[in-house]
């Protein structure tokens, strides 16, 4: 059974401009790749993909879409992440079921991992992109995804994408 999320993923020129900020970066942290970018609502575990699309689809019935920015860096242990802005994301989130989870919800984008024992490794990029901002842009569609492992780190596919009109 594959492991669920529902995500926001950022337009091609939010990525590109991410990933013109970063340049180059090789400097020891296991970096996600622009093309597994994306920003968590609410993650499910191992669950059944109908099913989960069914609920999901019921709780973002009605919903309109969100204005999202990126903006400054911060870290979680072993996480190098971007701040995900707007005042709808966490209403969203919630909605798609974030609540359910023990820790509060704080949208972000992962950039890359390293050992919890040095966050050290990721003081450069909090300070390199502290005044990062990306463009605003209106997400209009929650996707549901699974993550399968592969070699080189997990294959994302989507499941089902919602459209949020709010009709």
């Amino acid at each position: 059974m594959p492991v669920l999320f529902s995500a926001l993923v950022p337009p091609a020129d939010v990525v590109e401009a991410v990933a013109e900020a970063l340049g180059d970066p090789g400097d020891g942290l296991r970096w996600e790749p622009p093309e597994r970018w994306h920003i968590t609502l609410a993650y499910y575990g191992p669950d059944d993909g109908e099913i989960r699309a069914a609920w999901l689809a019921d709780r973002l019935a009605g919903r309109a879409g969100v204005d999202v920015r990126l903006e400054k860096a911060a870290t979680f242990p072993g996480v190098l992440w971007l701040t995900a802005a707007g005042a709808e994301l966490t209403p969203l989130a919630l909605a798609a079921g974030a609540g359910a989870e023990p820790r509060p919800y704080r949208a972000h984008l992962t950039l890359a991992r390293f050992p919890r024992e040095e966050p050290a490794l990721a003081a450069r990029w909090t300070g390199e992109l502290a005044g990062f901002t990306s463009r605003s842009w209106r997400a209009a569609e929650v996707v549901l995804m699974a993550s399968e492992r592969g070699p080189g780190g997990p294959r994302y596919r989507v499941v089902r994408a919602f459209g949020l009109d709010g009709a």
